[in-house]
């Protein structure tokens, strides 16, 4: 928060960068404080990626007084990390290597997934200039907030909080996403949650709102008048 005007996330965008507070407790607390200082109720909240996982703890931490609906798209949810009872989850090893390419070299990690980010060898039509935008932002984020929030999504386990969620849910997930795996996440999330309705893209990859924006605008309008 900048005075009395929210921009972004933490430590993302034009936001203030402090030293601590990437975490999702944090970032759960801070999506309230939004909704309280607006007086916001019936929201209906769409997380992507690691934002989908804030929804979620937003959810189990703060309750759905304010929420009436919640979508996740192409988001880290439910559970990342391989242990003995989350056998579909990736090693630890796969979050220190990309810790590590965070620390050496972070513009080679972004340019070596823009294309998949965008499933282009699918066919779908991004522009360069489009992609160089996208890297722009992401290198935009403040490095230690960007390391401290991948490594606590990674980490944490939402399987409990989504089996008890009670609100109105929609799962969008590209099928070629090879950010988060929808095997890994979006299946499994719609499992999870009560009612909750999946969309499966066959050729999209992570940045589906960019690449499916149609239909993806479509489903979303959909739900909001389900």
């Amino acid at each position: 928060m900048n005075g009395d005007m929210w921009e972004d996330r933490r430590g993302h965008g034009r936001s203030e960068r402090p030293s601590e507070g990437y975490d999702l407790d944090a970032s759960a607390d801070d999506i309230a404080a939004l909704l309280d200082h607006l007086g916001l109720r019936d929201v209906t909240m769409i997380g992507h990626s690691v934002g989908g996982a804030e929804v979620a703890r937003y959810l189990a931490r703060h309750g759905r007084e304010r929420v009436a609906r919640v979508a996740f798209v192409s988001a880290v949810l439910p559970f990342l990390l391989l242990t003995d009872d989350n056998p579909e989850g990736a090693p630890e090893a796969a979050l220190e290597a990309t810790l590590h390419a965070f620390r050496t070299d972070r513009p080679k990690w972004f340019a070596d997934r823009a294309q998949p980010w965008f499933a282009t060898h699918l066919g779908n039509d991004v522009s360069p200039a489009l992609i160089d935008w996208t890297m722009g932002q992401c290198l935009s984020t403040a490095p230690w907030a960007l390391a401290r929030l991948f490594e606590a999504a990674f980490r944490y386990d939402h399987r409990e909080a989504l089996a008890a969620l009670d609100v109105p849910a929609l799962v969008v997930h590209g099928a070629a996403d090879a950010s988060a795996r929808i095997e890994r996440t979006g299946r499994r999330t719609a499992a999870l949650v009560p009612g909750a309705e999946l969309r499966e893209y066959p050729d999209a990859g992570h940045g589906l709102f960019i690449t499916h924006r149609d239909r993806f605008n479509a489903d979303l309008l959909k739900f909001l008048k389900r």
